[in-house]
């Protein structure tokens, strides 16, 4: 069974937190970096599931008790892509196919994506975004320098 992404929910969410963090999860800034852990967040509040699978899954329970998935770029990547069991969906896609509500992410030296990025808002041919750790809300894509770029969209969510 499937239902929708709620794009709403998340961008209300990135919205809120993008700035700030929600006391619910934990700050990863001094351990690699929060900003998967700040998309994870937006794409659970417009989904509300999560897959509790321990090898494959994407989960937060708490600061010591996550999938890899819930704060790892590839891994992130990887669950979104290769899903077919429970929780959100995604398709790698082109700059073209994005919504508001969906993900990219960076590699700043063309060998490792390690930026993960929320898209907030789309206006013309310009995509913002809301990231942590390097906290920004509406942020304009094109001021950021990188190597490589890839765009997720989330199609769906299989409850």
């Amino acid at each position: 069974m499937e239902k929708e992404y709620n794009r709403k929910k998340a961008i209300d969410y990135a919205y809120k937190w993008a700035l700030d963090r929600n006391p619910k999860y934990y700050n990863y800034d001094n351990l690699g970096g929060d900003c998967t852990n700040f998309v994870s967040q937006c794409i659970f509040e417009g989904s509300k599931i999560m897959n509790y699978s321990k090898n494959f899954g994407w989960y937060y329970i708490n600061a010591n008790n996550k999938s890899p998935s819930w704060t790892g770029v590839e891994f992130l990547y990887n669950y979104l892509t290769r899903n077919s069991t429970l929780g959100p969906i995604g398709i790698k896609t082109s700059k073209n196919n994005v919504e508001e509500g969906d993900i990219i992410q960076l590699s700043f030296d063309n060998r490792i994506f390690s930026h993960s990025l929320f898209i907030t808002k789309i206006v013309g041919e310009s995509i913002y975004v809301a990231t942590h750790t390097d906290d920004n809300l509406n942020k304009a894509l094109n001021l950021y320098n990188y190597k490589d770029i890839r765009f997720i969209h989330i199609e769906k969510v299989l409850v």
